[in-house]
């Protein structure tokens, strides 16, 4: 049913008299707050859908969005940065002998590890499984290159415990230089491709 001439229905359907002013701020104060709250719920489930589940990292997607800007960033600059491709060694033999529960302990570690061996305004995201992604802000060739060796080398000294039991583990790392020049797909698999290139190379 229509509102009376002269009323307005709301939105939550109350009926209020075109002329009562308190009425009609009071109606827009609760939408402003409604749309808050909705605006707020995109975000946490935006956040969400960008981070891993295992560990507070950001998932693939949440990596390839910050891929995406530091490339468009380079692109516009004329700056340069690093991506690092980090596959992680010995985990399908920590699942097989101590089951998933020490391999998902493994990569927590491995995780904090990477995460507390960048600089501030590095990423660290999980992009599936036992690979891990670096973004380096403002890196070059032999800056990268370093970064990847310190982070092996970290990995490899860390003693990662489950039980009492020490677990075997070390990373291959792939760098790839972002110039704007490449896309985000072409730098992620050329990181890719290097990493496999020193792994076979070990």
């Amino acid at each position: 049913m229509d509102a009376p001439k002269g009323h307005i229905e709301t939105m939550t359907g109350q009926v209020i008299d075109a002329a009562d002013g308190d009425g009609l701020l009071a109606e827009v104060r609760q939408l402003r707050e409604r749309v808050t709250q909705l605006q707020q719920r995109v975000e946490q489930l935006d956040e969400l859908a960008h981070q891993d589940v295992l560990m507070a990292l950001p998932n693939r997607r949440g990596f390839m969005r910050e891929l995406e800007r530091l490339v468009a960033r380079a692109a516009r600059h004329g700056t340069t940065a690093a991506m690092l491709f980090v596959d992680v060694d010995g985990l399908k033999i920590i699942n097989d002998s101590f089951g998933h529960q020490a391999g998902d302990q493994a990569l927590i570690q491995i995780s904090e590890v990477l995460s507390a061996g960048v600089r501030r305004g590095d990423i660290v995201g999980r992009l599936g499984g036992d690979e891990f992604g670096i973004l380096l802000e403002q890196a070059n060739v032999a800056s990268a290159q370093e970064m990847a060796a310190r982070l092996g080398e970290q990995i490899a000294a860390c003693e990662f415990l489950h039980d009492g039991d020490e677990l075997p583990l070390s990373v291959a790392i792939g760098v790839a230089i972002i110039d704007g020049q490449a896309s985000p797909a072409e730098v992620m698999a050329q990181a890719d491709e290097e990493m496999y290139r020193r792994k076979a190379a070990a």
